[in-house]
């Protein structure tokens, strides 16, 4: 497995990561992601450790929690093996301080999560969304305190916009609080929104890619194709309104451009998708999801191999779309503005 560095910070980790959105299966939305229940989640954390994969990646409204719970349960006894990562800042009760980043939640949800993981400290704490109403001063100090309390070691960010990631990174510079060192974004062959304004940020300012949903919500992993009937058994329907919308012809273009890759590599198209986003710029590592052992090993194979450069070249035209404003403006000033990619 290869380790990289994450963002301005000296901490190394795999270029894989496992989500465990899949671990619990709680609630509406969770029960179509995954069901995966101690005993399963603990042999599938027996195969990332064999290969090197020694991240994983939770939050608090994963099945309300038990997402962490069968994460520190499947880990028990190998802390010392594992990095942790998980999130908070989404609505986890019915009160009015039950959801943001002020100094009361954070406090509670960082306590709250520490005790469903049976660990006393998280490696990398993000922020699953952006909080309007909190000031940055009092969220980036909150993570401050977390982080002089020994309950956290680094932070990041999740869904930010580049304007809401800068002014946290020019509020931490100015008052001696800690950068967010990740942010854990959307992105994918079909998904690259991501290259406009996040990524040219995270190149400057050392920001790494935590990247989410590399698969574009299962629509790469091999089952949709032009003029095949959709797949009987997928989560796609019942999920696929959280991200952002695909065109048919789009989709079906960049898959018809992997399928031929996948006949000169012998690889699979999921595994294609996903050498694709290592190899991209800011990227350090990619969250891949595994309702079980079979589905871990075939996203495991993205890795000891690299697409080669015409490869990649024949799937960024494929999956190229056309920029939005000012990005479409300022590529007519790439002698002095060169895009990242």
């Amino acid at each position: 497995m290869e380790y990289r560095q994450l963002g301005g910070s000296g901490f190394m980790v795999p270029a894989l990561s496992l989500g465990t959105g899949t671990f619990g299966g709680g609630g509406a939305l969770f029960k179509h992601w995954g069901d995966t229940d101690v005993q399963e989640a603990t042999r599938i954390v027996d195969i990332c450790l064999e290969s090197g994969l020694t991240m994983f990646d939770s939050a608090d409204v994963y099945s309300g929690g038990l997402a962490e719970e069968i994460l520190g349960k499947a880990i028990a006894g190998r802390r010392d093996q594992v990095i942790i990562s998980t999130k908070a800042s989404f609505r986890t009760g019915e009160g009015p301080n039950d959801v943001g980043a002020s100094r009361h939640y954070l406090i509670r949800a960082v306590e709250a999560s520490l005790r469903r993981l049976g660990t006393e400290t998280i490696d990398l704490f993000q922020l699953h969304g952006y909080d309007a109403l909190t000031p940055v001063e009092e969220v980036l100090q909150t993570l401050d305190d977390l982080i002089r309390a020994g309950k956290i070691r680094y932070v990041g960010a999740s869904n930010f916009s580049g304007w809401h990631l800068m002014k946290a990174l020019m509020t931490a510079d100015r008052y001696g609080l800690p950068r967010y060192v990740a942010h854990q974004a959307y992105y994918s062959l079909i998904g690259r929104d991501y290259e406009s304004e996040l990524m040219p940020l995270a190149i400057d300012q050392k920001v790494s890619a935590v990247v989410w949903s590399p698969l574009g919500w299962g629509r790469l992993t091999g089952k949709l194709r032009r003029g095949a009937p959709p797949p009987a058994v997928s989560r796609l329907p019942e999920t696929a309104y959280m991200g952002p919308p695909v065109d048919d012809e789009y989709l079906y273009r960049v898959v018809d451009a992997i399928d031929r890759i996948a006949g000169e590599t012998g690889k699979s198209v999921s595994q294609i998708a996903l050498n694709w986003l290592l190899q991209r710029p800011s990227v350090a590592t990619v969250i891949i999801g595994a309702r079980n052992e079979d589905q871990l090993r075939e996203n495991l194979g993205a890795i000891g191999w690299n697409l080669t450069a015409d490869q990649v070249k024949q799937l960024d035209e494929a999956s190229a779309v056309t920029p939005a404003y000012p990005d479409s403006h300022q590529r007519g000033f790439a002698e002095r503005n060169p895009p990242p990619v």
